[in-house]
């Protein structure tokens, strides 16, 4: 069944690019009105320096059936935080829907290298943008969400709780800050189970970003070719597949029943039986322990 999220009001907090964005479009396509948030504008774009607004997700949320709506905000910066809340509620007055989606640290991350020889500048800008702006953004939005029963908070992280307590993520800093999130969706449960509100963890598989199809040279509509360089890249997903599993979630009556639980979009795709923008139903994770853990050449048959 499709999702319906008539009347509800949504805030993805990261939503420019990437899972931000896919999540976005897909609660807007379930009639969502979602509040986009970001750095990086039509006016002034972020040290990111790509080319994706936050404008840009709000009309795609539109287009696709819901209202968005852009509103620049720093999430390390409490004021603004606040004043977005407050914006929310004077024109809503409600938030049925968090998604703590802000990263920021793909620059910022030096792969395979110790944390004596890491950037100490870059790590803890990287913690920053992974940690404290959800914390932030929480502490400020969810005095709104719990003002009704049935809220859902969700913490994008990369990786599940059981994948990512067996693999070491090849950086202490990144490490930290994705296990750290799964953490944090786990305290959030227990503070929010009294409200009757539910939080949860959710990683997608190895996405399809703005930012990944520009590092292999392809668009979304060739991304196989990348395959030729890359071939465990034929498990890949879109952003939207995980924008579905929020949208299904979302609109779960019984969404309670994953309180404080690591999730992934596969692992929900077959629970509510949605697929991606191609039909299929990619399993990143299983994959990547039985095909790529084994050394096993790469073949997607039976994982998608």
């Amino acid at each position: 069944m499709n999702p319906s999220l008539k009347n509800k009001i949504a805030l993805v907090a990261g939503g420019t690019r990437g899972a931000g964005r896919g999540i976005a479009i897909e609660l807007g396509a379930a009639g969502a009105t979602v509040y986009v948030t970001g750095r990086t504008t039509r006016a002034q774009r972020s040290e990111y320096n790509r080319p994706e607004t936050i404008e840009e997700t709000a009309e795609l949320v539109t287009r696709h059936g819901g209202k968005g709506i852009a509103v620049r905000t720093d999430h390390l910066v409490p004021d603004e935080v606040k004043a977005l809340v407050s914006r929310i509620e004077q024109e809503q007055g409600r938030l049925d829907i968090l998604v703590n989606d802000i990263w920021g640290g793909e620059h910022l991350t030096e792969w395979n290298v110790p944390v004596w020889e890491h950037s100490l500048e870059k790590g803890l800008r990287l913690l920053r943008l992974a940690i404290e702006t959800h914390l932030v953004t929480s502490h400020f939005a969810l005095p709104l969400l719990i003002k009704k029963k049935g809220g859902l908070v969700v913490e994008m992280t990369d990786g599940t709780a059981d994948y990512n307590k067996s693999h070491y993520r090849l950086s202490m800093f990144y490490d930290l800050a994705k296990t750290s999130v799964t953490r944090m969706a786990w305290g959030l449960a227990r503070e929010l189970q009294p409200h009757g509100s539910t939080a949860v963890a959710l990683t997608p598989g190895w996405m399809r970003s703005e930012m990944m199809l520009d590092i292999y040279g392809v668009k979304e509509e060739n991304w196989r070719d990348a395959t030729k360089e890359v071939p465990h890249f034929v498990i890949s997903e879109t952003p939207r597949f995980t924008g579905r599993a929020i949208a299904h979630l979302a609109s779960d009556p019984d969404v309670f029943r994953w309180n404080g639980q690591s999730l992934s979009s596969s692992q929900l795709a077959k629970v509510y039986g949605f697929t991606d923008t191609d039909g299929s139903q990619p399993d990143c994770w299983r994959y990547m322990n039985e095909i790529v853990e084994t050394g096993k050449p790469a073949d997607a048959s039976g994982y998608r």
